[in-house]
């Protein structure tokens, strides 16, 4: 288990990702999620054009990983697509609750699978009891199936955990459920519950704390994943990408002027 609350200095430079919201519909309605998705959510769709791009833009600018994220991005039927422009460039992950991950779409996801693509699914507990208070009963035998069935495929599964009232005791008992199920503890994070989205509790994050890591969506550009209000955003356009991250690029200095300035970085 890493837990995600490593405080940085501000530097230069650091590990430049990319985050593509592909998608805001999902298939669960989680009570702390940033994005505000739901099954009744509109699609908000960023395409397989936008993302074609955007990964050539990153890629030229030198960004080391791209993540897409959603909703649930395995309702989109181009996101193998996706995955497979992206893998096929830069190291590649993308973030899934696994439910959906049998039959047709894994069949697909397994056609693209290569050693730079990785899936990493949300669990937030070694039982049932954990998981479920924030994403809804049957979330976590659905999502453990989702895991095991990726596993037979040959993936090398990621486990990512929102810490929360319901789970924090009991950290330790995940962590023993994913080392039985073959996942190491390099490939498992923690990170706490943010106030941001549906959440109404958790930690108060914006850019003045928190590592900038270049997140797109249809509005256009943000300083983190972990919000696309406005309030983190960072150009009302999502071309051309550099002059997002420019601009990033200039927040930082001046921030690293002022002093005594950390930004945590939530992975």
């Amino acid at each position: 288990m890493q837990v995600e609350e490593q405080a940085a200095d501000l530097a230069p430079a650091f590990t430049w990702k990319l985050w593509v919201y592909t998608n805001y519909d999902c298939n669960l309605r989680c009570r702390y999620c940033v994005a505000k998705s739901s099954p009744n959510a509109p699609r908000r769709a960023i395409g397989l054009v936008n993302v074609q791009r955007l990964i050539d833009e990153a890629t030229r600018l030198g960004f080391v990983h791209v993540f897409f994220t959603g909703g649930e991005p395995f309702l989109l039927p181009d996101i193998y697509d996706m995955l497979a422009y992206s893998s096929a460039r830069v190291q590649t992950t993308v973030l899934t609750n696994a439910m959906l991950l049998h039959g047709a779409r894994l069949a697909k996801l397994v056609a693209v699978a290569n050693d730079r693509l990785m899936v990493q699914v949300s669990l937030d507990g070694g039982c049932a009891e954990d998981h479920d208070a924030y994403r809804g009963v049957g979330a976590w035998a659905q999502a453990v199936d989702g895991i095991k069935r990726l596993q037979a495929e040959g993936f090398q599964v990621r486990l990512g955990t929102t810490e929360t009232p319901a789970n924090s005791a009991n950290l330790q008992q995940l962590c023993a459920f994913h080392r039985e199920l073959g996942i190491p503890d390099e490939y498992h994070f923690v990170r706490p519950l943010a106030k941001r989205g549906y959440s109404k509790e958790g930690l108060e994050l914006n850019m003045a704390n928190l590592v900038p890591e270049v997140t797109v969506n249809l509005d256009g550009v943000f300083w983190h994943p972990l919000s696309t209000d406005a309030d983190m955003q960072v150009s009302k356009r999502m071309f051309p990408l550099a002059t997002a991250v420019e601009r990033i690029q200039n927040q930082l200095e001046e921030m690293a002027r002022t002093g005594n300035v950390k930004l945590t970085d939530f992975k």
